[in-house]
């Protein structure tokens, strides 16, 4: 968090620094009315800059500018009602050196506020988690009553759409598989035939449940594999697959290549 209220101060400077700019210009338009309509023509052509430092320096502010506006709108998300016009403010009243607060209490003030912020989002986090505990466990319920459904020992759950002849491989084995992973809500996350490529990986390499399940299916076959999140990433989440998320997988195994195969072709 705290890289981020440095870099919005920093942007806020810049911004103060533009506004200023647009205030003088502002003054200028008032004691030249004469020149009202050439301003307006001047503002619809191609800004320029008197250097190429000016450019550069005009750029950063544009850039700042733009990250502080969507990091603000971020914070807003969260609840939090930072008003624009008051990080202006701040840096206004500090370069005239009327700061309303202290060094001190300026600090103290952006430690509360990293507080706040890493507290809505642990209890954003932890709510988000429960959700997907609940619509799990709803959803694998649902699931293992249907017909033809086989549930382990360890809680995998599994469906055989197609069973093929082929042999099975083992969890030391590299297997070359089609697959489409989606949440519970039908929401797709990844997919190897929108890729039109099959994956091939060591079947001890890959998550829990892909290494039980995938030991299940001979060559040839396409399980529909309902997998509870302590198979899958349990509480790990990242931006595709929410914490405590249960994943819905159809997988079709391709082919097997063995260890001592996959040993044979790296020596030679």
């Amino acid at each position: 968090m705290k890289p981020v209220l440095k870099m919005s101060v920093l942007a806020a400077t810049i911004l103060l620094a533009v506004g200023c700019q647009d205030e003088k210009a502002a003054e200028a338009k008032t004691a030249e009315p004469a020149k009202v309509e050439q301003v307006a023509s001047d503002a619809a052509a191609p800004a320029a800059f008197a250097s190429e430092d000016e450019k550069a320096a005009y750029a950063i502010g544009a850039s700042l500018a733009q990250y502080l506006s969507a990091n603000l709108d971020q914070q807003k998300e969260l609840g939090l009602d930072l008003d624009r016009e008051q990080v202006l403010a701040g840096v206004s009243d500090v370069f005239a050196g009327k700061s309303r607060l202290t060094p001190e209490e300026t600090q103290q003030t952006l430690q509360d506020l990293d507080k706040r912020v890493s507290d809505i989002v642990t209890e954003k986090a932890k709510a988000e988690a429960e959700k997907n505990i609940k619509a799990g466990e709803e959803y694998r319920a649902e699931f293992e009553k249907l017909n033809g459904v086989v549930k382990t020992d360890s809680g995998l759950l599994y469906q055989v759409e197609n069973q093929g002849e082929g042999e099975k491989p083992a969890a030391t084995d590299t297997v070359k598989v089609h697959y489409k992973g989606m949440l519970t809500d039908g929401t797709e996350f990844d997919s190897s035939y929108k890729r039109n490529q099959p994956a091939t990986f060591p079947l001890n390499q890959v998550i829990p449940g892909w290494t039980e399940g995938v030991q299940l299916m001979p060559v040839g076959s396409k399980f529909k594999f309902v997998i509870p999140p302590e198979l899958a990433y349990g509480s790990q989440a990242n931006p595709s697959i929410p914490a405590n998320s249960t994943l819905v997988f159809e997988v079709e195994l391709l082919d097997i290549v063995k260890a001592e195969q996959s040993a044979e072709a790296v020596t030679q």
